[in-house]
């Protein structure tokens, strides 16, 4: 029994599978997923071969602490915004033994969200050592934190491997 669904195990097994073969590594970086992706990674047997590190930034100081996240960014742009996300996945991917990254921000709700910035949106960023940088804007509106938590974990996966394609 696993605790994801079955369509997230399957892309985390694929993930692992692909990766080692590759002998790629990948790291994370989550904030409203609270290391969700790392966990579903992590879920599949023989991921140690393939997950180097997972960073948990929930907090502004966390992200910059840990990844490199400017104040200037947070202060100008927001934890929820594309600039952060490209510096978290900046600081995960340069941090660490990774080929690539990918991270994540968000307001997963039910409460935290404004006119500007609405539960339900999320921001990731994926990136490689080859170059490739993707980001990605997700806006699932109030359909419950479990299920925008869900739908990053998935959309992350997916810009995983589409990171470490191109």
């Amino acid at each position: 029994m696993s605790l994801f669904p079955a369509d997230i195990e399957d892309q985390a097994r694929r993930i692992v599978s692909d990766f080692s073969a590759r002998g790629l590594m990948v790291a994370t970086a989550e904030s409203c997923t609270g290391g969700l992706i790392a966990g579903a990674l992590t879920e599949i047997s023989g991921s140690s071969a393939v997950v180097d590190r997972g960073f948990v930034t929930y907090t502004n100081q966390a992200k910059t602490d840990l990844l490199g996240v400017t104040e200037a960014t947070l202060a100008t742009h927001g934890a929820v915004s594309k600039e952060t996300a490209l510096q978290m996945v900046h600081g995960a991917l340069f941090r660490s033994r990774a080929w690539a990254a990918v991270a994540v921000t968000g307001i997963a709700g039910p409460g935290g969200g404004s006119a500007d910035k609405p539960v339900g949106l999320v921001h990731l960023a994926a990136r490689s050592r080859s170059g490739t940088i993707l980001h990605r804007e997700m806006r699932c509106g109030d359909i419950g934190r479990t299920e925008v938590r869900l739908a990053t974990v998935r959309t992350a996966l997916q810009m995983l491997v589409e990171a470490a394609q191109a």
